[in-house]
């Protein structure tokens, strides 16, 4: 059964870093488009950073450009999402996700074109 299980957050303070993993099993992570999404509560779900299969193109959103980093280690199933430079308003609940969208260099950033996804990691970052 396909299931992505996400990890590496926690609590920072603001200005800190921390590293997201995203571990897949049940299906081969070169396969999919990925992506993360995060939650902030009574918020929309929205799009953080994708990458596509080949690892070759990523896309962030403007309000992380510069300071998040995707990436993906096929060889391992795993996909990260590395962050910097961390504000209050990064608190959210992270989620992992794996996209079947055609393509081995395009990038997928809405919520519909993803088929899969993990249970979230919340990520706090303090003031």
């Amino acid at each position: 059964q396909v299931q992505l299980v996400e990890s590496g957050g926690g609590l920072v303070q603001a200005g800190g870093s921390l590293r997201l993993s995203c571990a897949a099993s049940g299906l081969t992570l070169r396969e999919y488009t990925m992506g993360w999404f995060r939650q902030a509560p009574g918020k929309e779900r929205e799009f953080v950073a994708g990458v596509s299969r080949s690892g070759g193109s990523t896309e962030f959103a403007d309000i992380v450009k510069g300071r998040f980093t995707i990436s993906r280690d096929n060889a391992k199933n795993t996909m990260y999402l590395q962050m910097s430079s961390l504000k209050p308003g990064d608190t959210a609940l992270y989620y992992c996700a794996a996209s079947d969208s055609p393509g081995s260099s395009e990038v997928a950033d809405k919520m519909a074109q993803y088929l899969f996804w993990g249970q979230g990691t919340q990520v706090t970052v303090s003031s």
